[in-house]
């Protein structure tokens, strides 16, 4: 019997805080037509799922939270009560795509049945359908979710997109407890007192990094953002939004600016929320856009674990900058020091002590924390990398995959980012009365990636003049 860890469960603990809330997370695929009949459809997916246990897996819970829900096989389990399909109505647009979205993820799912949907969504203009996976947020992460809808393409994941993971990137290693820890070589004989020496100092600056990484982290939430519309209680009604760019533009900010993706997609959403504040008549202070950043600490090996590996990072978005290039070079520059805080390894060695505290305690205090009215955090920013090349399911491009993010906590707007293929999709989850602009965030992003494409352009130019201006006539 396999139990959940202290963070998945936590999903657990504040959707039950607050019965507007539905954890659950999605990833929205729209295909090329024309929809494969119901019986096929029903076969193919039900033989892609079997390769994940955890699809035909319920909770089961202990009595007065005394130890840890736990994954049990569900005996009667049946793949139709998971697969709903939906028709939109005229005129099939994405607005009513959308739509539907929204309404989707606003319900909670059944807790009684492996906590999952897949809603097939016929009537799409274009000849075109859609497929909406949805996962609660107790079972996966970002990441996990990205993996298992990309496993129900033809073939399989393929080759895998976890290099683009920055935890990927570092050596490590899994340990028998689930943790993470450094990859270290055999020391030569020789070489022992200095290997040793040279790694004491290393664990003790690491050590050093995650103290100062929690202290900030601590503070961040417990001082509260500057007063906003975009924080406040919610309703159990949802809108959902959509935007789209090209991510060889996105590379070319990069470029021009020496920047990351994550940049200026951050440097993008940023603007947008100034736009959408100047425009509800608020002022965007400097301390206006604390924002949640999820950091993956999934290592290769685990990428297609089912579960929550993930850190977290508080910044501030520079919501108060009015020039469009200054504000990507402050995203840059108050991410890199957020990073180097050690916010991300604080983070992760919560978790791990909290799995190690009685679960009753644990339980007891996420109740209690996810109950409190939470004015430090104002929005969710998640980026996650899917799959580089285009994915068929059942011989139908996958034309765009949108990722659908969850929000709670008071967090009126979660904005999640995903790259697939040749483009980057921003997907805005809002709470239906507190942002009703949600479709403008998203018209926002886009024009804000169009302004920093020309000022490359700009730039450019002026260098050219530049340097024309340092040859000598003759």
């Amino acid at each position: 019997m396999e139990h959940l860890t202290t963070l998945d469960a936590g999903f657990l603990g504040a959707e039950d805080s607050d019965r507007h809330v539905s954890l659950a997370i999605g990833g929205l695929a729209i295909l090329e037509g024309p929809v494969p009949d119901y019986d096929t459809l029903a076969s193919t997916l039900a033989e892609r799922i079997s390769v994940c246990p955890r699809f035909a897996q319920r909770l089961q819970v202990r009595p007065f939270n005394l130890g840890a829900p736990a994954w049990v096989d569900d005996t009667d389990f049946d793949i139709a009560r998971h697969i709903r399909r939906r028709a939109l109505p005229h005129p099939g647009d994405e607005k009513e795509l959308f739509r539907l979205v929204a309404d989707a993820m606003s319900w909670r799912l059944d807790r009684d049945r492996p906590l999952w949907e897949i809603w097939v969504i016929e009537g799409l203009t274009d000849d075109r359908w859609a497929m909406l996976m949805k996962v609660h947020h107790c079972i996966a992460d970002g990441i996990a979710t990205a993996h298992m809808l990309a496993g129900l393409a033809d073939g399989g994941v393929g080759d895998s997109f976890a290099s683009r993971i920055r935890a990927a990137k570092e050596p490590q290693s899994e340990s028998k407890s689930g943790g993470l820890r450094p990859t270290l070589s055999v020391p030569n004989p020789i070489n022992l007192v200095s290997e040793l020496w040279g790694t004491s100092t290393a664990v003790t600056a690491a050590a050093a990094r995650a103290v100062r990484g929690g202290a900030e982290l601590a503070a961040g939430l417990l001082r509260p953002a500057a007063r906003s519309s975009l924080n406040g209680p919610i309703t159990g009604l949802r809108r959902y939004s959509a935007a789209r760019v090209a991510l060889d533009d996105v590379r070319r900010i990069c470029r021009a600016f020496d920047v990351t993706v994550n940049d200026v997609a951050l440097a993008a959403l940023t603007e947008s929320y100034r736009s959408i504040l100047i425009r509800r008549g608020e002022q965007p202070l400097p301390e206006a856009l604390r924002t949640l950043v999820p950091v993956s600490i999934r290592s290769p090996e685990a990428l297609g674990k089912t579960d929550n590996r993930v850190s977290v990072m508080l910044p501030y978005l520079p919501v108060e900058e009015a020039d469009r290039v200054r504000r990507l070079q402050l995203v840059h520059s108050r991410l890199t020091r957020t990073k180097s805080t050690g916010q991300r390894q604080a983070g992760s060695a919560f978790i791990s002590v909290a799995n190690a505290v009685p679960f009753a305690l644990t339980a007891w205090a996420v109740r209690l924390l996810t109950q409190l009215p939470q004015r430090s955090v104002v929005t969710l920013a998640t980026n996650v990398p899917g799959p580089s090349e285009p994915l068929q399911i059942m011989g139908r491009r996958v034309m765009s995959v949108l990722p659908v993010p969850p929000i709670a906590m008071q967090l009126r707007t979660g904005v999640a980012m995903l790259s697939y293929a040749d483009d980057l999709f921003f997907g805005i989850l809002a709470d239906f009365d507190g942002a009703p602009e949600v479709d403008e965030l998203a018209r926002g992003v886009e024009r804000a990636v169009a302004g920093l494409v020309a000022s490359t352009k700009r730039r450019r130019t002026a260098r050219h003049r530049g340097a024309l201006s340092l040859v000598p006539s003759a």
